[in-house]
């Protein structure tokens, strides 16, 4: 696979979707975005023809952010509003040569700006969509090589059992994505509640990412609207906690700017609300991106999910993995964790240990089996590995949410 925006590279991608309307596309508001730790951004919230586009392009240009362009006219024709391929029979078709000058002439409006990334090509395609994205994938991989190709899917929401597996393998084998990204979000209406099958959601999506060796994104909830709540910064962080745990590389935040009531979805303030006043969910992500997400993620990047085990599971979530002693962790005791293992191929590993609860903080402690001798423990601020005490244990000690990575070697 070529060397392509976002998903190449040392650094993780920290996204978001919905950014500052036309009226709000000024340099400070892009200055903002990059401040709070983003890299890149998914165009949308009205920013919806070429003037208005290029415009927020040359803001990403001005401070290092990257695009992904989503909703140009040209896209929309190219897959949402016809069937692409050389069947001429089939109605509201357009031809694989009609498409091809599609993609050239978005790359010749928006590729001169460094910031362009990438093309956002349909959003959430159920399987009839999938030969139209596919070729679409095609005519970008074949016309602008540089971009990256993307489609965010369906969750796992009112499927048949076993459907989701085969829509993943499925969309995977038609389009041959360079990446997977799904959205869910299980902070429901009532407070304090959770959709557990949350998780069973994450072990389909990573093993289909593994056995197509694809990277796996994913959208965490950041705004609240009829069916789910406003979510608290401790709600953010587990969900991207979680996500990194399942051997996600990269996080993207739904949204960033709050939709407007016109939607009719009773979207509340996201990050910023209508009126481009930050809320504390701005303020949270900015800490979570600029202290914690950014660092740990550069990590996790290059390495490869392993294992994920939960230890206490206070739920009872389908196919998730309960923890079970190897020889890197022999036991483990306390309160709930989630435990991502990873490895780089070479000997050693790599523990991401999670805080099951988003509420409450916890205190855990993992005991280290034969294949182990010493044991680091991330720090974030420094960006090093720092030695624990003891090698053959450890007690982990997370705010709500938290999470530590410890290296094994």
């Amino acid at each position: 696979m070529p060397d392509l925006p976002l998903i190449s590279g040392p650094e993780f991608p920290i996204g978001l979707y919905w950014p500052p309307p036309p009226e709000f596309t000024t340099l400070a508001r892009y200055q903002e975005i990059a401040a709070a730790g983003f890299s890149f951004l998914i165009t949308g919230n009205y920013l919806g023809d070429g003037t208005i586009i290029g415009s927020a392009l040359q803001q990403a240009d001005a401070v290092g952010l990257k695009v992904l362009v989503f909703e140009d006219t040209q896209l929309l024709n190219l897959t949402r509003w016809f069937t692409l391929g050389d069947d001429r029979s089939a109605p509201m078709s357009i031809s694989m040569s009609d498409g091809a000058e599609l993609i050239r002439r978005v790359e010749a409006a928006y590729g001169p700006h460094p910031s362009l990334a990438g093309y956002n090509l349909f959003d959430e395609p159920d399987y009839n969509k999938f030969d139209t994205v596919g070729r679409a994938f095609q005519l970008v991989r074949q016309n602008a090589p540089a971009r990256l190709p993307y489609c965010n899917l369906l969750p796992d929401l009112g499927r048949a059992p076993g459907d989701y597996p085969n829509y993943l393998e499925r969309f995977c084998q038609v389009v041959q994505p360079s990446l997977l990204s799904f959205d869910r979000y299980p902070m429901t209406s009532a407070s304090g509640s959770f959709d557990v099958d949350y998780f069973t959601n994450w072990v389909d999506f990573r093993e289909v990412g593994l056995r197509h060796n694809l990277p796996t994104w994913t959208y965490i909830q950041a705004v609240g609207t009829n069916w789910y709540r406003v979510p608290t910064t401790a709600e953010m962080l587990f969900l991207i906690n979680v996500s990194l745990a399942y051997g996600c590389k990269g996080i993207q935040y739904f949204t960033y700017w709050q939709p407007d009531p016109a939607r009719g979805e009773d979207f509340q303030p996201a990050l910023m609300d209508l009126n481009g006043n930050q809320t504390a969910r701005y303020q949270g992500a900015r800490t979570i991106n600029t202290t914690w997400l950014r660092q740990v993620g550069r990590e996790l990047k290059p390495l490869v999910s392993e294992r994920v085990m939960h230890f206490e599971e206070p739920a009872d979530p389908a196919r998730i993995t309960e923890f079970s002693p190897d020889a890197f962790v022999s036991a483990v005791a306390g309160d709930p964790v989630i435990i991502g293992q990873f490895t780089s191929g070479a000997p050693g590993r790599w523990l991401l240990v999670v805080n099951r609860s988003f509420s409450t903080t916890s205190t855990t402690s993992l005991w280290f089996g034969p294949a182990v001798s010493s044991v680091t423990l991330f720090d974030p601020g420094s960006q090093t590995y720092r030695s624990v005490r003891d090698p053959s244990t450890v007690t982990v000690m997370l705010p709500a949410g938290g999470a530590a990575l410890y290296r094994l070697q």
